[in-house]
């Protein structure tokens, strides 16, 4: 059962303009990052990856270094931004035996220390 703990918020100029979690998994042995948020004027500047980049940091410290998410298969910039933080997708038949219960086939990604060079 995963165990949910709140991320940090994301704060530029005094206000509040991202956000995410960490969902960590005892019996898995692995985190999912989650409920990943982004103010929509705050897009396209980084700052998505800087909070992602924080998240993994947060699990890395935690003892953690199996990490996924899920992101809907039209967020296109999400997905962008998750790939160049070093997540890559996961293998198909895992994707699809995931999302046999979701109600759509959300793309799957794990992250990939040495991609990232993290």
């Amino acid at each position: 059962m995963a165990a949910r703990r709140t991320g940090p918020v994301l704060v530029e100029d005094e206000r509040a303009v991202g956000y995410g979690e960490l969902w960590f998994d005892a019996e898995e042995d692995e985190v999912e990052l989650a409920r990943i948020i982004m103010a929509p004027d705050a897009r396209g500047k980084g700052l998505g990856r800087a909070l992602v980049r924080g998240l993994l940091a947060q699990a890395a410290a935690a003892g953690h270094h199996d990490i996924f998410l899920r992101v809907h298969p039209d967020n296109w910039p999400a997905s962008r931004c998750y790939r160049a933080a070093g997540f890559l997708p996961v293998d198909p038949a895992l994707a699809e035996t995931w999302n046999k219960t979701q109600p759509v086939a959300y793309l799957r990604l794990r992250h990939d220390g040495e991609a990232s060079g993290a």
